[in-house]
């Protein structure tokens, strides 16, 4: 959740040995990952949950998960169709010993917005978590989670069952610091992606019902640029409805796509990949623990929407001078291993590419977002080592 939304937080000074950071992303993907859940008005149908043959809303519940410490953030992603006026439900519970949590609703979520106000629902503060708009927050950590998907159509209705393609989360435990040691470059030194650059500021006053665009689009304007490098933007009749002669209107249409009724922003990291997902092919939220782990990503062609935060100084050669919540993609890195990136709030695209020192860069993402990054990746481009869990 970004954009001028992260909260200033207090931390800790580093201890002299980094605390180690638990970070561990668990997806459900396959038609035998997904029968490993318990279904009820559900079933699998081509690698797909859908409705049972008479069902109006049907449910999937994932097994009890274990990240092996114990975890204070989760965030969900999924992959899903919600034809007509269908949508779907994403919810979490935790459990540590005897103690087990309500359920806590992460999201009301369909693909578009004519029938269903796409929304989270913060607060929910009854027991042993609460809900940051799209983050679950556990204060004393829980040991394990499920997560529980609803698949909802009109009663009665004809039209085609919603679908949910994956279901994921990533789990964390992280340490409060204000600064972090810098990584050693790796193995993506001397590499950059040619993604193509979007300005969010030529947005300025875009659609105030889906943000104003300007300073609040930088999620979905990053989202675009990483859809665009795939050539997986919408088709030209998606955003039909933006006024002739907008710049870059897929971007004016993906912060539609994404924008989340309650929070009132674009922000909303699951949203987005959301959105990209069913476009490129694969998307999800989850934490890296450094630069090194993000060069993974680069080396294998995939560029990383990553969620940052500065103060005035802090980020030299930013085209803005602080901000409390920011995305931007990561395209590279240079042969000393400084970090390259698309920066959407250049005001013009001409701008959007720019280059950070690396140790600054990881200042101003790790103990900000946690090193939030969007994976946003289709079949051509595998995730590196092969495996999306525990990296």
């Amino acid at each position: 959740m970004l954009c001028a939304a992260l909260a200033p937080a207090v931390h800790a000074a580093p201890a002299e040995a980094a605390p180690a950071r638990r970070i561990s992303y668990v997806q459900w993907d396959s038609a035998g990952e997904l029968r490993g859940g318990t279904l009820d008005g559900a079933r699998v149908a081509s690698g797909r949950l859908v409705l049972a043959s008479g069902s109006d809303t049907g449910r999937w519940v994932s097994p009890w998960t274990a990240p092996g410490f114990a975890l204070t953030r989760l965030v969900a992603s999924w992959s899903a169709r919600t034809p007509g006026a269908s949508w779907v439900r994403v919810e979490v519970r935790g459990r540590s010993g005897s103690a087990t949590s309500s359920w806590d609703t992460l999201a009301r979520w369909a693909a578009g917005d004519r029938h269903l106000r796409r929304t989270t629902s913060s607060g929910q503060a009854d027991d042993l978590a609460s809900v940051n708009v799209d983050t679950w927050v556990v204060p004393d950590g829980v040991t394990s989670y499920q997560l529980r998907v609803s698949l909802v159509r009109p009663a009665g209705a004809t039209s085609a069952s919603p679908s949910v393609d994956t279901v994921g989360a990533m789990a964390s435990l992280l340490p409060d610091v204000d600064d972090v040691a810098t990584s050693k470059p790796g193995v993506a030194r001397g590499v950059v992606l040619d993604v193509p650059r979007y300005s969010q500021m030529v947005h300025n006053g875009d659609y105030a019902q889906y943000g104003g665009g300007g300073e609040a689009w930088c999620s979905p304007t990053s989202t675009s640029m990483v859809l665009g490098y795939y050539d997986a933007l919408p088709p030209a009749s998606a955003y039909a409805w933006v006024t002739p002669g907008h710049v870059d209107p897929w971007v004016d249409h993906a912060a539609r796509m994404t924008y989340d009724a309650d929070y009132e922003g674009t922000g909303n990291w699951p949203f987005n990949t959301a959105y990209a997902a069913p476009l490129a092919g694969h998307a999800f939220v989850t934490r890296l623990r450094s630069l090194r782990e993000a060069e993974r990503f680069i080396a294998a062609g995939i560029p990383l929407v990553a969620s940052i935060a500065f103060g005035p100084g802090e980020l030299s050669g930013a085209p803005i001078s602080s901000t409390h919540g920011h995305l931007l993609v990561i395209v590279g890195f240079t042969a000393s291993g400084d970090v390259v990136v698309n920066d959407p709030a250049a005001a013009r695209r001409a701008g959007v590419r720019r280059t950070y020192d690396r140790g600054e860069f990881e200042d101003a993402w790790i103990p900000a977002s946690g090193g939030t990054v969007y994976v946003i990746t289709d079949d051509a481009h595998p995730l590196p080592g092969g495996t999306h869990a525990n990296w």
